[in-house]
């Protein structure tokens, strides 16, 4: 592993407390009897957590030398993401349906940059460097459904301006890694393109709401 990358499994775990702050109010503090969540709802919510521990996992395994496991656990997720995916379509299904069908866009979008990442990541999953950075751009988009909750949920902001807030934290995310690829003469390039798809996402976001 690049050495700029060697702690970034434990980075990931950020995602964690983000995922369990961003989605408390809404999921977690219905614990144990879940009396407004759905079948679907409780499938989506294990799958995402699966997949978000192997995000985790996976970097920590290569630096500690476990190939052979991280190539495994990679072969897995051949099933675990078509399976993520296919998770998100009865929320949309509802959403479509709700009076507000607009709100659709969120879990639509990041389908759509969960697709094109992870499809790059196994395109050149025997060229590491482009496959780790394909990979970290599957974990920022999980940034957005969390913080997209803890803004508005607990700090009151307004869902607009959280979301807005989101896109320049992601932006600073990547250009900061571009940053560094940079000054170790790494090819940053996937991150130009992982960037230039959040630019589009917001641009599509402000023109809906």
């Amino acid at each position: 592993m690049e050495k700029a990358y060697k702690n970034l499994g434990y980075f990931l775990i950020l995602l964690i407390p983000f995922t369990f702050l961003g989605f408390y109010k809404t999921y977690f503090n219905q614990f144990p009897t879940f009396k407004e969540t759905n079948t679907f709802i409780h499938i989506h919510a294990a799958i995402a957590s699966i997949w978000i521990l192997m995000l985790i996992a996976q970097p920590l395994l290569i630096r500690n030398k476990k190939n052979k496991l991280h190539k495994k656990i990679g072969k897995i997720s051949y099933i675990l993401f078509p399976l993520l995916i296919l998770s998100f379509i009865p929320q949309m299904i509802k959403m479509v349906h709700s009076d507000n069908p607009a709100v659709l866009f969120f879990p639509l979008s990041d389908c759509i940059a969960l697709i094109i990442f992870y499809s790059l990541a196994i395109y050149h999953k025997n060229t590491l460097s482009k496959h780790m950075r394909y990979m970290i751009g599957t974990a920022i988009v999980f940034l957005s459904p969390t913080l997209g909750r803890i803004g508005p949920l607990w700090l009151g902001i307004s869902d607009v301006i959280n979301q807005n807030a989101i896109y320049g934290i992601i932006y600073l995310i990547l250009i900061g890694l571009i940053f560094v690829d940079k000054r170790n003469g790494k090819k940053y390039q996937p991150y130009v393109l992982i960037l230039t798809v959040w630019v589009i996402h917001q641009i599509t976001f402000n023109l809906i709401f």
